[in-house]
């Protein structure tokens, strides 16, 4: 869920910050243009006032007086200087196009766009304004600015300046980088703060999720912490534990009516066992209703039996250990051989020497046994049962096949519940809970078991223990 919600909560902000700083680059390079802008305009401002009071045109000799010359030749020096020493070109022009003073002395009128409409605003008694923006990367833009000269409130003349922009793109592409440079810490701040944020929220989320497996797998102990992450989870937690509590306590009533039946019903069946058997000693030798009767009474013992392991079983932690599950098997492997030549079935084990895993011993032995015996039984003689033991990954498994009668798809589906057994099996001995104890018995410590075909004919059960500490 992390890896989906951190994503989203970074898209989202990274569009917040573009969505600001974008606007705040185009801002910035704005406030430069108009500092430039503005600037200039002071300075043609400037030569207007000069250039006002220079009436004769450069051609009209015969008008020039001393004055009008000194007032030209100032103009010309203000000109030639304001060009030395900023780089700015600019000159002063009449109506008709023609020079007053520019500094270069061939500057030209401007003919560019942006140029002829700051002239003509000027022809027009406007300053120039809102020139064409300039950006870091118009390597050849320039600003022109256009102030009027107005004599007896007419315009005889314009002040034109013509300023490179280097400088000013330089101080743009700066501001740029200070931005980008801030939006990269507000994003690197943005993210830190949303990996804290989704683990505040997500934490109780995942230890939730840890301790919903752990009921599952029969770990009924397992609690959540509501003391973290919000309000809402925290609730979610109590009532997850106050869950968890009412389950087990159920679970428990449930293992104790189990054990405690079986056992107050196991000193009542002796006794009735037991006086079958007196019976027995007064009817003829080999009567079929006596014989019948303690048949079933021997059943109903081995039921009662049954039910108590289990109820042991799921009400028993797990002693895990490290251990040889290679030689474990081998050694109920060799266990069982007796009764396997005795029915003429050739049980033998295969696979790997020394294999370790984490399991109890005693559960893994127990369950070995009550799925060689379910092989043993259904096993026709001359045929044989195998026993493998192979690492698999983070695995060791325990493959125990036959070649008896198997089981169809609808009864692979019900093996191992409770009371369960085929209906093309019912004549041979059993109660049905061998399986179900097994499965108790591996679930405590962590481990699997299942069941497949084993082609021909035949079943193969799988069971699955860890090679890690739990």
């Amino acid at each position: 869920m992390r890896t989906r919600l951190l994503p989203l909560l970074i898209v989202l902000m990274a569009g917040v910050l573009l969505a600001l700083g974008l606007p705040l680059g185009v801002i910035t390079a704005g406030v430069e243009q108009q500092k430039v802008v503005v600037d200039r305009i002071d300075d043609a401002a400037r030569f207007a006032s000069l250039a006002q009071f220079v009436t004769a045109r450069p051609a009209d000799v015969h008008d020039k007086t001393p004055e009008e010359d000194e007032r030209r030749a100032t103009l010309d020096a203000e000109l030639a200087r304001y060009y030395g020493l900023y780089g700015i070109r600019a000159g002063v022009f009449y109506r008709d196009h023609t020079p007053m003073a520019a500094a270069p002395h061939d500057l030209p009128v401007p003919r560019d766009s942006d140029g002829a409409r700051a002239f003509s605003e000027a022809l027009a008694g406007r300053r120039s304004h809102d020139p064409h923006q300039i950006w870091p990367w118009d390597d050849d833009g320039r600003i022109p600015v256009a102030s009027p000269v107005i004599r007896d409130g007419d315009v005889v003349a314009v002040v034109v300046t013509d300023s490179p922009t280097g400088q000013m793109r330089s101080r743009i592409l700066h501001g740029w980088l200070l931005i980008a440079a801030g939006e990269c810490a507000a994003m690197l701040v943005a993210v830190a703060a949303a990996i804290r944020l989704t683990g505040w929220v997500l934490r109780p989320v995942r230890v939730l999720d840890a301790a919903s497996h752990d009921i599952a797998t029969g770990r009924l102990k397992s609690r959540v912490a509501g003391t973290a992450g919000p309000p809402e989870l925290r609730r979610l937690a109590r009532s997850f534990n106050e869950m968890a509590d009412n389950v087990e306590e159920v679970l428990e009533q449930q293992r104790a009516f189990v054990a405690d039946a079986s056992h107050q019903l196991r000193n009542p069946l002796s006794a009735l066992l037991l006086r079958i058997e007196l019976l027995a000693l007064e009817l003829p030798e080999g009567n079929e209703e006596i014989a019948s009767v303690r048949t079933e009474g021997k059943r109903l013992a081995r039921v009662l039996d049954d039910l108590l392991d289990l109820a042991l079983a799921e009400h028993t932690a797990a002693d895990l250990q490290l251990t040889d599950v290679a030689a474990l098997a081998a050694e109920r492997v060799g266990s069982w051989r007796p009764m396997a030549d005795d029915k003429g079935v050739r049980l033998s084990y295969e696979g790997h020497s020394a294999v370790t895993g984490w399991v109890d011993p005693v559960a893994l032995s127990s369950a070995l046994d009550a799925v060689v015996d379910n092989a043993l039984k259904f096993t026709p003689a001359d045929q044989p049962v195998t026993v493998e033991v192979a690492p698999d990954g983070d695995h060791v498994v325990i493959t125990v096949a036959d070649r008896g009668p198997g089981l169809t798809d609808d009864e692979l589906a019900r093996v191992g519940d409770r009371f369960w057994r085929s209906g093309r099996h019912q004549n041979v001995s059993g109660s049905g809970l061998g399986l179900s104890i097994t499965r108790a018995l591996l679930a405590a410590g962590g481990a699997t078991i299942a069941y497949a075909p084993h082609p021909p004919h035949g079943l193969k059960v799988t069971v699955t223990v860890p090679r890690t500490a739990p």
